[in-house]
């Protein structure tokens, strides 16, 4: 019999979510097109899986590798296809201009090395501007010298420009960002394609949705937000971590679990073992008190998380035993909640899922 850890992939959901990222920006003048951000193997959901869900709904396809995109052309996929991290070396370009590829520009030396590769075709780009958050992008003082690449390079198709919102979950919002975009897009045609709404801008700043925009997270049915859940956006869980109750210890005050002996017992306690542990991609860090559910109820893990289990309270639970089901992450119990537990964000339980977790679809 196999072990009994298992995720869950509900592709309707991931269905649902794209299509909330589309309503959510409907009405802001032309309806704007979609990405579904499929970097990260689908951030830990299947890259071939989630295009496959997505193909007949997906307006276009955003990832990093190369090799991903190739892949996905070679099974089929004819969709737009964007490199957010562009090309690396100018070998890239080949495959770019073979495999219609478009790759986003943040670095003057690749627009050299495009019109220096005398491809076949004339190759569509992202630009990207470094607005502020400092990751990417062409900078104010950098746009001169872009200008005049782009004024003499022939090998260039459609530029679409973008950038990247840093804050728009919280902090200062995005209005400085904005402020800085216009000021750097100033001078180019109104009919330029732009490029600007993620997750958090798609859902809380729905203006800035313009050409396309880049949903990644709420596709998953993570919420990018601290202060707003997921379900407030209609979004649905697309992972459910599914395990069960390997073993049940009884232990009385004083006693103490797991390794360290970080969780002492201040009364008598059942204590139910899980099979999972950080080998399956469940969050080492995660301290005593993170939400789990057995058997459809809530309750709390205890003491240091291991490889393979981790252990929780029972004491409230008196009908689950060995064998009761366990939801660490998903249906009933948002990602976004373990993780918050565990000081870290559901993109990275999601991408953390080991690949000996067997996958099923729903």
């Amino acid at each position: 019999m196999p072990r009994p850890i298992q995720a869950c992939i509900d592709l309707a959901a991931l269905r649902h979510n794209y299509l909330i990222a589309k309503s959510s920006v409907a009405g802001q003048g032309q309806p704007a097109r979609a990405w579904a951000v499929v970097k990260a193997d689908a951030y830990g959901h299947g890259l071939m899986r989630a295009a496959t869900a997505l193909a007949d709904v997906a307006d276009g396809y955003a990832l990093l590798d190369l090799e991903a995109a190739v892949a996905l052309r070679d099974a089929g996929f004819r969709q737009p296809i964007l490199l957010l991290e562009g090309f690396f070396e100018p070998a890239d370009l080949g495959a770019c201009a073979e495999y219609g590829l478009i790759p986003c520009i943040h670095r003057i030396e690749q627009l050299h090395m495009i019109r220096a590769a005398a491809l076949p075709v004339r190759l569509p780009i992202y630009l990207k501007l470094n607005t502020g958050m400092n990751r990417l992008g062409f900078t104010p003082d950098q746009m001169p010298d872009v200008r005049h690449e782009l004024a003499v390079s022939s090998a260039l198709g459609t530029v679409t420009l973008m950038t990247h919102f840093a804050e728009a979950d919280g902090g200062r919002g995005i209005a400085w960002q904005l402020e800085r975009f216009e000021a750097m897009r100033e001078g180019w045609s109104a009919a330029c394609p732009v490029s600007l709404a993620n997750s958090a801008a798609i859902l809380r700043y729905p203006q800035t949705a313009h050409d396309w925009v880049r949903p990644g997270i709420m596709l998953y049915g993570g919420s990018p937000f601290a202060d707003a859940d997921a379900a407030s956006f209609d979004l649905k869980p697309v992972m459910t971590l599914h395990s069960r109750i390997l073993a049940v210890q009884e232990i009385v005050a004083g006693e103490r679990v797991g390794y360290g002996g970080t969780f002492e017992a201040q009364q008598p306690m059942r204590v139910g073992v899980v099979a999972c542990g950080y080998a399956d991609g469940y969050p080492r860090h995660a301290p005593s008190g993170t939400p789990i559910l057995v058997a459809g109820q809530r309750t709390q893990t205890l003491g240091r998380v291991s490889m393979d289990m981790l252990a929780c309270d029972l004491s409230t639970l008196p009908e689950a035993g060995v064998d009761s089901p366990v939801v660490l992450w998903g249906e009933g119990l948002p990602a976004d909640e373990v993780a918050a537990a565990a000081g870290t964000i559901s993109y990275e339980l999601f991408c953390a899922l080991a690949r000996r977790v067997p996958v099923v679809e729903v």
